[in-house]
């Protein structure tokens, strides 16, 4: 495999809910390390990875051609209140291949630059964090808990500020889906959008039926509203809800 291509399932969805992002290119970057076996389970070359263009990849400083990353938009609670619009301030959806097991697997970048949604934040990640995602994530997978698996991390050459300066970094997530919490709060503000269609372009079973504001099961989580589930029961339930939080509180990612 010389070349490098990915699905990007979510543009299918109106384009207000991402946004299209802009590389930001690093000054060194170099590659710490892949995720070898995990790699190939997504039939994605190791060597290729590893190499110069692969690293520009993982990055986010230079993208195959095709590869059109993006921002996704999503609700959420920040500093104790409920925001309507966060998204990725600083992640970067690459799009969704089809893995060994015929399972569609969607890859994220973390730390890697300014998006649409940063607002006053520089879009970087430091070394530290992205090491302990990193560990903890493959930790979780290998005790069998559905989880972000970690693809690879790579070091940029560049310092983030934060406290003091510290090494960045960027980390590759893989996950069924990045949808999370504040993905349906933010489709519940949309004026009742029909969720039977989003959930077949997304991919996920059983769908909702729709969403409308007003008192339910789930109206203490989306805060201006609740999305009510179908007859076949709910897209958001305890089992397939990620045991970790993301950075803006939500419950996790639907895995």
């Amino acid at each position: 495999m010389t070349s490098f291509s990915l699905r990007q399932t979510y543009s299918q969805l109106p384009d207000h809910f991402y946004a299209s992002a802009a590389l930001s290119p690093v000054a060194a970057p170099q590659l710490i390390k892949l995720n070898v076996p995990l790699a190939k389970s997504l039939g994605l070359d190791p060597v290729w990875l590893s190499g110069p263009d692969g690293v520009a990849m993982l990055s986010g400083s230079h993208m195959p051609p095709g590869v059109e990353p993006l921002a996704l938009a999503y609700a959420g609670h920040q500093f104790g209140h409920f925001v309507p619009q966060l998204g990725d301030g600083r992640a970067l959806l690459l799009g969704d291949v089809t893995d060994a097991s015929g399972h569609v697997r969607e890859i994220q970048l973390k730390g890697s630059g300014r998006t649409a949604y940063s607002r006053r934040g520089d879009g970087r990640a430091a070394l530290g964090p992205v090491l302990r995602e990193y560990v903890v994530s493959e930790a979780m997978a290998a005790m069998g808990i559905p989880t972000t698996r970690a693809l690879a991390a790579v070091v940029t050459g560049e310092q983030v500020m934060r406290e003091t300066p510290l090494p960045g970094a960027v980390i590759t997530r893989v996950a069924a889906s990045h949808i999370r919490v504040g993905t349906f709060q933010f489709f519940c503000r949309a004026s009742g959008y029909r969720w039977s269609a989003v959930a077949r372009g997304l991919r996920h079973r059983p769908p909702l039926s729709r969403c409308r504001t007003g008192a339910g099961s789930l109206s203490g989580v989306a805060g201006t509203g609740d999305c009510r589930a179908g007859r076949s029961g709910g897209a958001v339930d305890a089992q397939r809800l990620h045991p970790r939080r993301d950075e803006h509180r939500q419950y996790g990612h639907l895995w």
